[in-house]
């Protein structure tokens, strides 16, 4: 199943608003979701955007894909670029993680054992 994580619009005619919501990318947009992560209204000045970046980036990793008004909208609020530089931080820290694992088993003495083998041929 794809995953997209987009606009529901809400409101009524001429004042429109928007929930941030992930979704299966087949369903309408109105319709069916998965899950609210947030919200935003475009008519106040300056306009309001709440999301739960906890969230959005779970569903980021798990492989979801924002749309690309929601991914401009997050770009242009510079949200994009924390959501971004918050998963470089997780990946560097399981890459230090998964290194030091690595060099550990490196520096245990490995121990040669020699196997005896039988020689000859068919028992009779």
């Amino acid at each position: 199943m794809a995953v997209s994580i987009r606009f529901r619009r809400g409101g009524r005619k001429n004042r429109a608003f928007f929930r941030i919501v992930v979704a299966d990318s087949r369903s309408p947009r109105d319709g069916r979701f998965i899950e609210k992560i947030g919200y935003y209204d475009p008519l106040p000045d300056p306009e309001i955007v709440e999301i739960n970046k906890e969230r959005i980036l779970y569903w980021l990793e798990k492989g979801a894909k924002p749309t690309v008004s929601l991914k401009s909208l997050l770009k242009r609020r510079k949200i994009w670029q924390e959501l971004h530089e918050t998963v470089t931080r997780t990946e560097s820290k399981i890459t230090q993680q998964e290194e030091s694992v690595g060099t550990e088993m490196d520096t245990e003495p490995r121990v040669e054992t020699e196997v005896e083998t039988e020689q000859g041929g068919y028992d009779d």
